[in-house]
């Protein structure tokens, strides 16, 4: 099956602009150039099962194509989309009709099958019946059986760089079989790198947004000229979507998340708006500010989590638009409080302290006594009641409310960041009038 074969005179320019050869493959440089494992696979017609993760427009489908007739071998080409278990049993009956002609099965988008269809493909790549080149936008590590993907070479595709997005382009204005070149089209200073900066790395939407810019062009005595004023209407506004559900969803949350604690607020508005623009939730982001202004600033800050909560409050009294300035008014204090991760440290350290007492008895001068017999019992007696005590404090070992039959434990310890340094100050006077209450006894 050749995946070039059909109508390419009126196929799109990005689909004719594919290339047959490596020769001519631009980008990927760490997979393809001299000496690296693409490029060696071609050379020595022995191709492996592998899968292509890297986002859309970034040559993985050019590159099985290549592969397999680098190989010499018959190249079958299912979507997962489309795809079921039937359809790769019939992949099966070929492979084995062609043997011993190798067999590469091309899978677009294989994170989509199901772990039924996966398990109907583990076999017969595991005896060799085909080769399997998957492609993925998706982390393969989540949506690829494990079995299978210990059977599979994972190698990852980047975006275009922006010279290489101008190479492609230039690339299609003079080619005079598949590309623009029969036109003679010549193009202003800047119309390519405007197009390129808009394809964000996509090598498919840089040709299809030269393709439909050459509809615009204006007869010259040569050919044709593409000037940079049409380009406005071209490329429209820029969205920057993202899949919610993938990757660049959590990467884009974790960016702002690190941006916050290592105290870099343009970073983390830059990243809160990237999220915002490429459809996410402003919800998502007020949730993650919330759990940083317990996990990273803490006591350092005490405004800290009061203002997320604020700003979680007006978000949903205010809407979207004025919403969305009182989130960044939380992300940017955040960003610049100072830093203290010692609530998240203590709370980790007492629970697993806890998990390790099953027999936790709350001391009895702690237990509550709403009726005669637990009086009686001696619930609550003993108990020191803070505010009649001097300074609102009862000091001394008997009254830490520690469980008696416990080894002494310490979870919180302040650190001397921001207002941690006074509750640091306000534990150590708390010990020593402990001490001295201990000394009189």
């Amino acid at each position: 099956m050749d995946l070039f074969s059909s109508s390419p005179d009126h196929a799109p320019l990005a689909y004719r602009m594919r290339p047959r050869q490596l020769a001519d493959y631009i980008g990927q440089q760490a997979l393809v150039g001299e000496g690296k494992p693409l490029r060696h696979m071609a050379d020595t017609a022995s191709v492996r099962s592998m899968i292509l993760w890297g986002p859309p427009g970034v040559g993985k489908t050019t590159l099985a194509e290549i592969l397999a007739n680098a190989s010499g071998a018959q190249l079958e080409a299912l979507s997962a989309v489309m795809a079921g278990v039937k359809d790769i049993r019939a992949v099966v009956e070929r492979a084995r009709a062609l043997a011993p002609t190798p067999v590469v099965l091309f899978l677009d988008e294989i994170h989509r099958l199901n772990k039924s269809q996966q398990d109907a493909l583990l076999p017969h790549v595991e005896s060799g019946l085909f080769t399997l080149i998957g492609a993925t936008t998706e982390n393969p590590s989540f949506e690829v059986n494990s079995a299978l993907l210990s059977r599979a070479r994972v190698y990852v595709l980047k975006p275009l760089a922006h010279q290489e997005l101008v190479q492609v382009m230039r690339q299609a204005l003079a080619d005079t079989d598949n590309g623009l070149g029969a036109r003679r089209i010549s193009v202003e200073g800047g119309v390519l790198d405007a197009l390129a900066h808009a394809s964000a790395g996509d090598a498919r939407r840089a040709l299809g947004l030269l393709e439909t810019a050459c509809d615009f062009t204006t007869a010259a005595d040569d050919g044709e000229t593409l000037a940079l004023s049409v380009l406005a209407d071209v490329i429209g506004y820029q969205t920057s979507a993202f899949d919610k559900q993938g990757d660049g969803y959590y990467d884009l949350l974790s960016a702002i998340h690190k941006s916050i604690r290592s105290s870099r607020p343009d970073a983390a508005l830059l990243y809160i708006a990237r999220f915002i623009q490429g459809g996410g939730d402003p919800l998502d982001v007020i949730r993650r500010l919330t759990a940083i202004a317990s996990e990273d600033v803490g006591n350092a800050d005490p405004r800290a989590l009061p203002l997320a909560i604020a700003a979680w409050d007006a978000y949903l009294r205010l809407g979207d638009y004025e919403g969305q300035r009182a989130m960044a008014h939380a992300a940017i204090h955040l960003a610049v409080a100072p830093k203290s991760n010692r609530i998240d440290r203590a709370w980790k350290t007492a629970q697993a302290f806890a998990r390790e007492q099953p027999q936790l008895d709350v001391p009895n001068y702690l237990r509550n006594a709403p009726t005669k017999l637990m009086e009686e019992l001696g619930h609550g007696d003993g108990y020191r009641y803070a505010h009649s005590e001097p300074d609102g404090y009862p000091a001394g070992s008997a009254h830490d409310c520690w469980p008696e039959a416990l080894p002494q434990a310490t979870f919180y310890q302040p650190s001397e960041l921001g207002h941690e340094k006074r509750f640091s100050a306000i534990m150590a006077w708390r010990a020593a009038r402990d001490a001295e209450a201990d000394a009189q006894r």
